[in-house]
């Protein structure tokens, strides 16, 4: 049954409990903190962002949904059904919500237009693979 979770609603609760201040500095953009920085030998610095480890994160979960919707049973149906809700979700906040149009949001709703188009077109492909003329 967690299987037919969409995993991408973790970046959404995510970003809402940013927005409502459970992390971050509580001036400005939360999704700008700075968690760390790394000297890097060219003499350059990077550093990750609270925005930047939502987005590996969803990506992460994103390979983790591919990977779910290879299968091919009645289950995969109700999965790619729940990842439209999350990305209308995502749609739906990116548009009526104020403080949602944020490029970290942006990209994470993308994440999940991918992982709607992307499962779909898998379990197509995959489900065209079973079938048998004989």
């Amino acid at each position: 049954m967690l299987s037919l979770v969409p995993l991408l609603i973790i970046p959404f609760i995510l970003f809402n409990l940013g927005l409502a201040g459970l992390f971050g500095t509580g001036t400005g953009d939360p999704f700008a903190t700075q968690m760390f920085s790394v000297q890097m030998m060219s003499g350059g610095i990077w550093m990750m962002t609270v925005g930047d480890l939502l987005i590996v994160v969803a990506l992460l979960l994103l390979f983790v949904e591919m990977m779910k919707s290879t299968r091919t049973s009645n289950a995969s149906i109700v999965d790619h059904l729940l990842s439209t809700f999350v990305f209308v979700a995502f749609l739906v906040e990116f548009l009526l919500v104020r403080s949602a149009a944020h490029p970290v949001f942006f990209t994470l709703m993308v994440i999940a237009l991918i992982d709607v188009l992307g499962g779909f077109s898998v379990s197509l492909r995959s489900a065209g693979r079973d079938v048998n003329l004989s």
